[in-house]
């Protein structure tokens, strides 16, 4: 099941989170899907080297593998939709942001094949998260769950006009303590880019689902303009300048976010 993600351990209360980073569109799949889907377009690209740094931090760090045009490991295994009466995506999603279709003609997953895709691939992911979350919480009283995810700055299909470029999500406050949330946008409100907290992203199924403050696990999610740090256009590539631009607020959002959780102890 390793072959599914990457998981690089550490020692510190940090669990770096990526479900959205994995291109792989597995071969006896790949004939059901369009041209415009092979590009996995929706990818949450480069965001493994962005977030390099957490290494120093001694993070742990969970990599998905396998496209969320597959299954998407942020969606609820019961394909419940976050965000009622909004424009989403699902647990397996049939259109692009930009509203394409993902399958050819009559290849779009049944509700079997839905099923057979949690289980081989949603699953063991998340097998992985509750595992380390344990692992971590037998070591420190308090845990943080960072889920990094970026995204297209405009996409009218899912939201009007240009995203602001960091949007921090914790439930409306629910996932993690109050003061971690304000490390992380404090340091937001000190750097040079547009943020929100609790905006159009206020946390995914992962952010929603593992964390409890209450029981030590503070879980926030930090969706980011892709234009920020890379072109939003194929091949989508790194651009460093941008990047290395925006490492310092993105470690000082994480760093004060993990002080925070230290604190608590």
């Amino acid at each position: 099941m390793d072959d599914l993600y990457t998981l690089q351990r550490g020692d510190a209360p940090l669990l770096l989170s990526i479900p959205h980073l994995g291109t792989t569109i597995p071969g006896d799949l790949r004939g059901q899907y369009t041209d415009i889907a092979l590009t996995v377009a929706d990818t949450d690209w480069h965001l493994d080297r962005l977030y390099a740094f957490a290494r120093e931090l001694g993070a742990t760090i969970l990599g998905a593998r396998v496209s969320r045009y597959v299954i998407d490991l942020n969606r609820p295994s019961s394909d419940e939709s976050l965000y009622p009466g909004q424009t989403t995506t699902g647990l397996c999603p049939d259109l692009t942001f930009r509203g394409e279709p993902l399958y050819r003609e009559g290849c779009a997953p049944d509700a079997a094949e839905k099923q057979r895709r949690v289980a081989a691939y949603w699953q063991p992911y998340h097998d992985a998260i509750a595992a380390e979350l344990t692992r971590l919480r037998e070591r420190h009283a308090n845990v943080l769950l960072w889920e990094a995810h970026s995204i297209a700055s405009v996409l009218p299909r899912l939201f009007d006009g240009k995203l602001p470029d960091l949007n921090i999500g914790t439930q409306d406050g629910r996932t993690a303590a109050e003061s971690v949330t304000k490390a992380v946008t404090d340091a937001a409100a000190q750097s040079d880019y547009t943020w929100i907290a609790n905006g159009r992203f206020k946390g995914g199924f992962i952010t929603r689902h593992y964390g409890a403050p209450q029981d030590g696990i503070h879980a926030v999610q930090l969706e980011m303009c892709q234009s920020a740090y890379m072109d939003e256009t194929p091949p989508f590539a790194y651009l460093p300048q941008k990047a290395e631009a925006i490492e310092p607020t993105l470690r000082a959002m994480v760093g004060g976010a993990l002080d925070a959780v230290v604190a608590l102890n």
